[in-house]
């Protein structure tokens, strides 16, 4: 079989194509490698932040909805005081100054009650005590590591405590 040109085969063709490529050494294999590793992680950073700005945006708009939301109910919460304060007023004739002393009382037992709620969800909330063991874990291996002995890690759910894991 001929080439385009006229000569040879094409097997002989691709041998002299070979040929003619120079083959790379291994300093410039890493360098390429370095290079491409570089520019990757460049890219992935370029991504994280476009992902990171457009949620941060969506997380500050909705933040303000949800303020202007809170400053509405809350006002539209004053006129139904107001409300019930007048209906008391005109419905059980009773004193203007009574029945606004009288729900007023009323928020205030409520917003009580749900403070009290509040503060005791709050005593609840300890330090993270996982994240805490994890790190604790995590700088023992390291320091474990770096004088050669085995390194050691909790296993959750093992019934014998502590495995070794490494060496």
């Amino acid at each position: 079989m001929t080439t385009p040109d006229g000569h040879g085969s094409t097997a002989a063709s691709a041998k002299a194509a070979t040929s003619t490529v120079p083959e790379r050494s291994i300093g410039q294999l890493v360098a390429d490698a370095t290079k491409d590793v570089s520019e990757l992680v460049r890219y992935e950073v370029a991504l994280a932040k476009a992902e990171i700005t457009t949620d941060v945006k969506n997380g500050a708009l909705g933040g303000a909805l949800f303020a202007v939301a809170g400053v509405f109910g809350f006002v539209a919460f004053v006129f139904l005081g107001v409300t019930v304060a007048y209906a008391l007023v005109e419905g059980a004739g009773w004193p203007v100054w009574l029945a606004f002393l009288v729900v007023a009382a009323a928020m205030l037992l409520v917003a009580g009650a749900l403070a009290a709620v509040g503060f005791g969800r709050v005593k609840k909330v300890g330090p993270p005590e996982r994240a805490i063991r994890s790190t604790k874990d995590t700088i023992a291996a390291v320091k474990a590591s770096a004088s050669g002995k085995p390194v050691a890690k909790t296993i959750p759910g093992s019934t014998a405590g502590r495995a070794s894991i490494g060496h």
